[in-house]
């Protein structure tokens, strides 16, 4: 527990006693970095030239190209949180399904996977699924438990699928692309998905009253019409998808690229909606700067702590820790799942992902851990924070719109079911990894036995009979006979004078020797030998 020292676990203490009692995530992390900063100096524990790197590192922050996504996802999920798309979407959806029972919660887990894969937030989801959906359920005798859980489940979807805030985050916190997080999160979304439909399917089997099929005076759409209802909601959603996601995977756009596409996007949805305002667009500005000031503020605020913190060996305190945990990986993968749970109670996923993803990424790179694999299951695991008490956010934003005569254990018991089927996701990922990493680019390997280097050799002729670079001109003459031996080094001497013809001497095997300077004639004439 102290083989670093005492200063690592009384900071770690420290910074979750500020947390439980309060405090702004930001400031109560800077003050507990700032703080221990001054008493690691005191008790030379701490080097105070490590201070000097902060300016650096809050620089590199705010420069964060990566980081620039998320103002525009953002962005874009709030404009279209209030331009009528998924207003579109579940009338369209909700006519399709609605003969069947369950057949509107059906619609609404489709719709909810749609709009996350063009929203990238859950508060757009939940919100705009709970004014429209909420109320039909209630009219047409869905149990009430079940009816919130599958909205606030839905709105949840958007944690995993792509273009997934958590995602962006957790690939800056990892070391790896956006691309990479995004590919892998594809199976596990799709399995989540799957899940859902198959307990919608499974209820509606056992217990069919608790979602009864829509009665057929509310159905109203039916063949041509419905279908071009449910295209015309349909079609521009998966444009955007497309020009959100697909040339992302495509290699045509950044993240923060694709992330200005969607904004546009989502503002022409807007306009073809007849719903685009300067209204709209400044509340959708308000809360980009907000959501965006957030994450910059906690940002800062880990800086500081984590500085501080690896300066002191927390780094290898952490590590040490968790690397010897009985059972090795499997051990460590149980623990930190255990922990996130727990932990989401408290914090919700900004703070997790900048706070404790720095402090367990080492430890599962030096066990030989996926990195992409190990943050698309710790952002599975982290969608749970939204769907259970204190902080489920999912269920205080949809306790927000939903009508008085709601009560709140119902929305908070609802959940229960579908936070399950979350912890059974995280169950599936551990033992069948290829869910994420089937998706990801295999990186060509190559065999060192393999390799041949074919580089010519000074005065060897070249592939083709073209001489070699740097060959003296042979004039038409065969070059003398080597017998093996190397040629004699130069040191930087002139190259010997052209042979004019004149076949070389063979040197069989021995140096040539150097020719004699000839003497002096003082202008008589050379004499014949």
């Amino acid at each position: 527990m102290f083989e670093y020292g005492p200063m690592p676990p009384m900071m770690f203490g420290a910074m979750i006693v500020f947390l439980l009692l309060g405090f702004p995530v930001a400031f109560s992390l800077a003050a507990v970095g700032m703080l221990f900063g001054v008493l690691g100096v005191v008790f030379d524990h701490f080097s105070p030239a490590l201070l000097n790197a902060l300016p650096l590192r809050f620089y590199g922050t705010i420069s964060n190209d990566l980081l620039l996504a998320i103002p525009f996802f953002t962005f874009m999920g709030a404009i279209l949180e209030r331009c009528g798309l998924a207003e579109d979407l579940l009338e369209g959806s909700g006519q399709l399904f609605g003969p069947v029972p369950g057949g509107l919660a059906y619609a609404v887990v489709i719709v909810g996977a749609v709009l996350g894969a063009i929203t990238g937030t859950v508060a757009a989801s939940v919100i705009a699924m709970g004014v429209v959906s909420l109320p039909v359920m209630m009219r047409y005798g869905y149990d009430m438990r079940l009816a919130t859980g599958v909205i606030a489940a839905s709105g949840t979807i958007t944690q995993v699928i792509p273009p997934s805030l958590v995602l962006i985050i957790l690939a800056d916190q990892l070391g790896r692309s956006v691309g990479d997080m995004y590919a892998g999160a594809i199976g596990p979304s799709l399995l989540q998905i799957a899940l859902f439909l198959g307990f919608i399917f499974v209820v509606s089997k056992l217990q069919p009253h608790r979602m009864p099929p829509l009665p057929p005076e509310a159905r109203t759409k039916s063949g041509r019409e419905l279908l071009w209802q449910v295209a015309k909601g349909m079609v521009p959603s998966l444009a955007l998808i497309f020009l959100v996601l697909g040339t992302m995977f495509m290699g045509l756009a950044t993240p923060t690229e694709a992330g200005a596409m969607g904004s546009v996007g989502a503002i022409l949805l807007a306009a073809l909606h007849g719903r685009l305002s300067w209204s709209l667009t400044r509340q959708a500005m308000a809360m980009t700067m907000r959501l965006t000031a957030m994450v910059v503020f906690i940002l800062i605020g880990s800086t500081v702590f984590s500085l501080v913190f690896q300066g002191m060996d927390g780094g290898h305190w952490i590590e040490y820790l968790l690397s010897h945990i009985p059972g090795g990986v499997v051990g460590f993968l149980i623990f930190v799942n255990i922990f996130i749970f727990f932990i989401a109670f408290f914090l919700d996923f900004f703070e997790i992902a900048f706070i404790i993803v720095p402090l367990l990424a080492p430890v599962a790179d030096s066990l030989g851990i996926d990195l992409v694999w190990f943050g698309v299951l710790l952002c599975v695991n982290m969608q749970t924070a939204f769907m259970h008490p204190p902080f489920g956010f999912a269920l205080f934003y949809l306790r927000g719109i939903a009508p008085p005569n709601v009560k709140t254990s119902d929305i908070y018991l609802g959940a229960i079911p579908w936070l399950g089927l979350q912890l059974i996701l995280v169950l599936v990922l551990i033992l069948w990894p290829q869910s994420v990493t089937y998706f990801l680019k295999k990186e060509a390997v190559v065999d060192p036995s393999t390799i041949q280097l074919n580089v010519p050799m000074p005065g060897m002729p070249a592939p083709g009979g073209a001489p070699a670079p740097g060959a003296a001109p042979s004039f038409g003459q065969p070059a003398a006979p080597s017998f093996g031996q190397p040629a004699a080094p130069s040191f930087g001497a002139p190259a010997p004078a052209p042979s004019f013809g004149q076949p070389a001497a063979p040197s069989f095997g021995q140096p040539a020797s150097p020719a004699p300077a000839p003497a002096p004639s003082f202008g008589a004439p050379a004499t014949q030998p």
